[in-house]
């Protein structure tokens, strides 16, 4: 990024750099109000850097504004020659109910130049549009890539396991889906699926939060007490209204 702001001033290049640092921040919280103010701000100041171009379009994409992330991904790419956004932009196709749109950009020649990461992301991608077409085995092949089974953790193993796992299971494949719900679990140390949730669902399990009825208790003695509050009010202002008459 910061390469990208060197064609700005020094003073233009630092706000808009904390402008890209708070809608990524903002993004992680799901604020997206937030995150679209600052990219907007970012555009504004500085509408020929694909980075502000590409933090706009993680916006909408984010918010499902398939076809405004879609456009701000395409003029990213057309400014950096890089076409790293690509599995984003043929989520956005498919977004878009354009199936075979996305298949196609996903087998363009760009798809060749991608990182194994982003190989990885557009593998999923594409493994959920031939889901939506009702071409499961399709689906399921589209996953069963090298990466599927490397061993340690890597950025795309939870994410890579779970999708895999839901095609499993579409198949009808449910014992098998379970092995890689229970994978995805092990290693979604930040959460990102709820691959123990659908493990559980496997398994026959209910999970309850034991939280729910303590907040519900909670509530209600709040409200109990604003009750108690409110008549002991009430009954204070008659005891000053009898007071007052007998005054009178």
């Amino acid at each position: 990024m910061h390469h990208q702001l060197r064609t700005l001033s020094k003073e233009n290049a630092e706000g808009v750099a904390q402008h890209l640092v708070m809608v990524a921040a903002l993004l992680e919280v799901d604020d997206f109000s937030g995150a679209e103010a600052h990219a907007e701000t970012a555009v504004r100041r500085a509408g020929r850097v694909p980075a502000a171009r590409e933090a706009l379009g993680l916006v909408a994409y984010r918010k499902g504004e398939w076809a405004r992330a879609l456009s701000e991904f395409r003029t990213a790419r057309r400014l950096s020659g890089s076409s790293h956004m690509l599995p984003l932009m043929v989520d956005c196709e498919r977004g878009l109910g354009r199936p075979e749109r996305a298949l196609e950009l996903a087998m363009s020649p760009e798809a060749k130049t991608l990182t194994v990461e982003e190989r990885v992301e557009l593998a999923i991608v594409i493994s959920g549009i031939r889901r939506d077409l009702g071409q499961l085995d399709a689906a399921r092949l589209a996953l069963e890539i090298p990466q599927l089974k490397a061993t340690g953790r890597k950025p795309w193993t939870t994410r890579l396991a779970y999708a895999y796992a839901e095609t499993l299971l579409a198949v009808g494949r449910e014992e098998d889906a379970r092995t890689w719900f229970a994978r995805a679990a092990d290693t979604d140390t930040e959460l990102e699926t709820d691959a123990a949730e659908r493990l559980a669902e496997l398994d026959g399990v209910i999970l309850t939060d034991l939280l729910e009825g303590e907040e519900e208790d909670d509530l209600e003695d709040v409200d109990h007490d604003r009750g108690n509050d409110r008549g002991n009010d009430r009954g204070n202002d008659r005891d000053h209204d009898r007071g007052t008459d007998g005054d009178r």
